[in-house]
């Protein structure tokens, strides 16, 4: 699998993207210029080529949902850091392939600028849940749920996964349908890429 290839090849990656991006230029001023993601798009390569990187960022969904601990929450909470939102369900096989490559980008990149956030959609039972996690050694991800579908509906998820990438300020700068291999060194380096960016 991929997440077995040397970690030489990440490291490549990732400094290729940065010194790539230490020549972005903005025309408008500072505080309203966009950033350009061209280096980053750049690395896609395998599953990543799913990736698909938004001409302009787009506003997210206000809508709350529940967390793990059962209280409510918004992703604006998670402003500051850039975030891996992964839409999921129970019942959905594809889910089951890619949750341990998600908890694994989880150990190597969460920290202060960045998190993987998981959000069941639908109808999923917090035993159903704790149960599918626990069947695929999972520990490290959030078992937050959108009951009603109300934040999916609002970002106009239709099928699962899916996984939306969130600059700093809590814009969806990137989507991607269905499954793939977000431990790879490829998925990495570009994340890391965007981290990078975005702390300018």
């Amino acid at each position: 699998m991929k997440r077995n290839r040397s970690a030489s090849v990440y490291t490549g990656l990732a400094a290729i993207a940065i010194a790539a991006m230490s020549f972005v230029t903005f025309t408008a001023p500072a505080q309203a210029a966009e950033l350009d993601y061209t280096a980053v798009k750049e690395l896609r390569e395998g599953d990543m080529r799913k990736l698909i990187f938004h001409p302009k960022p787009k506003d997210i969904s206000e809508k709350s949902f529940v967390t793990g601990e059962g209280t409510e929450a918004t992703l604006q909470g998670y402003e500051g850091k850039v975030v891996l939102l992964n839409f999921w369900a129970t019942w959905c096989a594809p889910c089951r392939h890619e949750m341990p490559m998600l908890s694994e980008l989880q150990s190597q990149l969460s920290g202060d600028d960045f998190e993987v956030v998981t959000l069941a959609t639908g109808r999923n039972l917090v035993p159903a849940m704790e149960k599918f996690f626990e069947e695929i050694n999972v520990s490290n991800l959030p078992l937050h749920r959108d009951p009603q579908s109300a934040v999916a509906r609002d970002m106009g998820v239709l099928g699962l996964p899916a996984t939306v990438l969130l600059d700093r300020k809590g814009n969806e700068i990137a989507r991607l349908h269905g499954d793939a291999d977000w431990s790879s060194d490829t998925a990495r380096a570009i994340l890391s890429g965007v981290i990078e960016l975005t702390a300018q």
